[in-house]
């Protein structure tokens, strides 16, 4: 473990350093300016290395396999059998891979460090109007209903491109009848989504429903999820805009 550790620690301290020099060239040589509050941003640094690494080890020891392990205990044909009489080749024999899709991606997406930050940047920037929790339920919404669709795709082995083209399309339409003000927050709530907490776990169900699913490749059709969970925040998003647009408007009838 300790060997692991260490071993995950140069790697981090290789990936960040590229960052620091580059930040720090600007600094000096393009800016030419000394760096302001240099020991705790050196603090902050170090924070970041160790964070990191742990934060790795974490995905390593429990995420991954625990993503991957759910799956294939899920759609393993003996418990597929036990919860449902009917064909195993049916795609409603799976009905709990999908529960503990929905809820896994609800989950990990609340709990996204990335999305709690652009919630509390949307908040600030719109005074308020824009609700941290209101934000980040939508956008988990939008994640649970991306998995569940993903993993039925995985199931019944269709093309991944047909719905992705159709989610975007989805998007497009959406984009004509939104304010603007929000259609940038939606896209990037399509982005933050895919990130440090949701993407191991997702990445693993989908391989490792891949993988027990008769037919099925790994390598095929086990990856795609990720797109999924980036394609739907943004219809959730747009739509949570259009319903609010469409309640103000009912209200102004009244009024009138």
């Amino acid at each position: 473990m300790l060997k692991e550790l260490g071993i995950t620690f140069l790697y981090t301290v290789r990936d960040v350093t590229p960052i620091i020099l580059l930040i720090a060239i600007f600094q000096i040589l393009i800016i030419k300016r000394t760096i302001p509050n240099l020991k705790r941003i050196v603090f902050g640094v170090v924070l970041v290395i160790v964070g990191l690494t742990f934060f790795l080890m974490g995905l390593e020891q429990a995420l991954f396999p625990v993503g991957e392990l759910m799956a294939k205990q899920l759609s393993a044909p003996e418990f597929v059998s036990k919860h449902y009489s009917g064909s195993l080749s049916d795609w409603k024999a799976y009905y709990w891979v999908y529960i503990f899709a929905a809820l896994i991606g609800f989950s990990t997406t609340i709990a996204e460090p990335a999305l709690y930050a652009v919630a509390v940047k949307a908040n600030e920037v719109s005074g308020g109007t824009i609700g941290i929790l209101n934000l980040r339920i939508v956008v988990a919404i939008g994640v649970g209903l991306s998995l569940v669709v993903g993993t039925y795709r995985i199931v019944v082995g269709d093309s991944l491109a047909t719905y992705i083209m159709v989610g975007y399309i989805i998007v497009v339409i959406q984009t004509i009848f939104v304010k603007k003000d929000l259609v940038a927050l939606a896209y990037d709530s399509g982005g933050v989504t895919t990130s440090t907490v949701t993407v191991p776990i997702v990445a693993a169900l989908g391989l490792g429903l891949a993988s027990v699913i008769p037919g099925r490749n790994p390598a095929l059709d086990g990856f795609g999820l990720i797109a999924f969970a980036s394609v739907f925040p943004m219809i959730t998003v747009l739509g949570y805009a259009q319903i609010n647009d469409l309640v103000i408007y009912f209200r102004k009838l009244k009024k009138n």
